[in-house]
């Protein structure tokens, strides 16, 4: 298939959507493994650090399980050093954008590193949306086909 033009994109694709909004959803569930769970420490431990630390922390260690996830997902149609380089190649930007997306809306909906069961929702919807049109552009560029 022949590559997309970067400044022609066709995005009324619904395929393709549809693929960005599943490939979308993997990256989510990962990021929200290590962020949520880095979250949760800080908030049930009695350990301390300063909310920038806290969030700083959960996005690097929602990036590591989201790289994880995908990579296993991913070495079950490549070895594993191919399902490695993709998963960080084709993802890191999604995920980046993923992660500070959904602990921005943290802070600005709680003051700072705190879950809750109104919060995740809104965290998810951020971290869902806003790499969404960027994983569906990349689909595009790299000549996957709308069918």
């Amino acid at each position: 298939m022949e590559k997309v033009s970067k400044l022609k994109i066709d995005w009324h694709c619904k395929n393709t959507w549809r693929q960005a909004s599943y490939n979308t959803s993997w990256c989510l569930l990962g990021c929200s493994i290590g962020d949520f769970g880095t979250i949760a420490f800080f908030q049930l431990s009695s350990f301390q650090l300063p909310t920038l630390a806290i969030m700083i922390l959960a996005i690097v260690n929602g990036l590591i399980t989201s790289v994880i996830l995908e990579t296993v997902i991913l070495s079950r149609q490549m070895i594993l050093s191919v399902a490695l380089k993709t998963a960080l190649g084709m993802s890191l930007i999604s995920m980046v954008s993923m992660e500070i997306a959904m602990n921005t809306v943290d802070v600005i909906l709680t003051g700072g590193a705190k879950l809750n069961f109104l919060v995740i929702p809104v965290m998810l919807f951020a971290g869902f949306i806003t790499p969404l049109p960027y994983n569906y552009w990349q689909l595009k560029f790299h000549g996957k086909a709308c069918h």
